[in-house]
């Protein structure tokens, strides 16, 4: 029974990744808001049906993984070493090079620019900000909690907006510099020059 729950997981899995990897081969080539669920399941070759199985809408099939940052994100603020800061923590992960910021062969940086492109829709858009909202009420939640603060207090809600801010921005930053052209060394040396210049102002405070 174990071996065949198993197989049935692993299938599924299989399942999820040929839809997610179809689905965006189709984005790269076309644009997410020129391409519908009809097309990805057919190039998934699965039905309309199984695509919103496996995510619930036609956003989940580019922010999928974004729950995971999440948890990570969380996880490093709340397991960072003694005497540590909670900026020095945030910074330390947000500006650790993931994807194909990474690597710096010209595949990756082709591969960045392609995410800018995408990343270009607003109906994206609106929805990265839908999940950055979420990870901001987390971490103000966190901050809340290791402070003794009140969950309605306003400063752990002015900290994780600054936090989350800086992150929106980074992000950003990047898709320019991307879509200007640059490879991903130069980006990455960039963000992480930006990165702690604005990490410095938060932790020295604003002036």
């Amino acid at each position: 029974m174990n071996a065949e729950l198993g197989l049935r997981e692993r299938k599924k899995q299989r399942t999820r990744q040929q839809i997610a990897d179809a689905a965006w081969r189709l984005f790269a080539e076309r644009g997410f808001d020129q391409v519908p669920i009809s097309q990805i399941a057919a190039e998934a070759e699965v039905s309309e049906a199984t695509v919103f199985n496996y995510f619930e809408t036609k956003e989940d099939l580019v922010f999928h993984r974004m729950e995971a940052f999440e948890d990570e994100l969380l996880d490093a603020i709340r397991d960072r070493a003694p005497g540590e800061s909670i900026v020095q923590a945030f910074g330390g992960f947000v500006l650790k090079p993931r994807g194909f910021l990474a690597r710096d062969d010209p595949a990756a940086s082709e591969g960045m620019r392609t995410v800018a492109r995408v990343m270009n829709s607003p109906t994206l858009q609106a929805r990265e900000r839908e999940i950055l909202e979420r990870y901001t009420e987390a971490l103000a939640g966190l901050i809340a909690q290791e402070r003794g603060a009140d969950a309605a207090d306003v400063e752990p809600w002015v900290a994780a907006n600054a936090l989350i801010g800086l992150h929106r921005a980074l992000i950003a930053f990047t898709h320019r510099q991307a879509l200007a052209g640059m490879d991903n060394r130069r980006i990455a040396r960039n963000l992480r020059a930006q990165g702690k210049r604005a990490l410095a102002a938060l932790e020295h405070g604003l002036g």
